[in-house]
């Protein structure tokens, strides 16, 4: 690893983690730095699943408050996620280089779909939380009643898919539980963030033991883009998450269209 390589990791981990903090889609940035360095797109993808997953760490403590109260709700979703963490990690794992190289450009542009719906998308639970408040007020206690088999299964689905490739897995979790649960936007943001940690934590376990992480690319992504998660959640105030999120989208685009032609 050169300094020029270093160098662009470590803003390429600076920026990821501060783009998951304000608006998501860290990995459209570390992904494309770490395949410039020449890393096959297989190993690529594994080294910044492993770089990144303090972003999430840092993301679930932050929203200690809001889990209060989701104990029960948080037991039962967790044996669906991690049981999809689990699988998507080792599908992944198990996928020949040259396969994974010819879909990941389609991968990328699902994420950019995604991340990009993410505004009608909060606007969508938002408008249901309302008229569930509305119909009956929301209390605190979680029992399992409300954790329903197709939520399971959505669950199991995005920890599939966020194992496999984690861009965009925040807003399909955000779906399936702003959708399905009865709560409000906060509350099921936090269950989303503990939800994702675990899913990331156990596909980064499978990914060490696999023996496929560039660790000295992954080191440089643990700190900086804990780093820019810090510096992220203060940008978050003062930072329009729209255009960032218009930035991220079109990058990852641009990205894409360079996989695909070049597969």
């Amino acid at each position: 690893m050169g300094p020029a390589d270093g160098g662009l990791v470590a803003a390429a981990g600076l920026l990821a983690g501060a783009v998951n903090a304000v608006a998501g889609g860290g990995t459209l940035i570390a992904f494309p730095a770490l395949l410039t360095t020449g890393m096959p797109a297989l190993t690529a993808n594994i080294t910044s699943s492993v770089g990144l997953v303090t972003g999430y760490a840092g993301g679930a403590l932050g929203y200690q408050r809001e889990l209060a109260g989701q104990a029960t709700r948080l037991r039962a979703l967790a044996i669906p996620a991690l049981l999809g963490g689990l699988t998507g990690a080792v599908v992944l794992v198990v996928t020949p280089a040259g396969a994974f190289r010819a879909v990941v450009g389609y991968l990328v542009v699902a994420a950019c779909g995604l991340l990009g719906a993410q505004p009608w998308l909060a606007r969508l639970v938002a408008g249901r939380r309302a008229a569930a408040s509305a119909a009956r007020p929301t209390t605190s206690g979680v029992t399992t009643s409300d954790v329903t088999w197709p939520t399971r299964a959505g669950v199991f689905l995005a920890g599939v898919y966020g194992s496999y490739f984690g861009a965009g897995l925040g807003v399909l979790l955000l779906g399936v539980l702003g959708i399905l649960l009865p709560d409000d936007i906060q509350r099921t943001n936090a269950a989303k963030t503990l939800l994702s940690f675990g899913i990331n934590a156990i596909g980064v376990t499978v990914f060490v033991v696999s023996a496929q992480v560039s660790w000295a690319f992954a080191a440089i992504l643990l700190v900086m883009s804990y780093a820019g998660g810090v510096l992220g959640a203060r940008l978050a105030r003062v930072l329009p998450a729209a255009a960032l999120r218009g930035t991220v989208v079109t990058l990852g685009l641009i990205v894409a269209v360079v996989l695909i032609v070049s597969r």
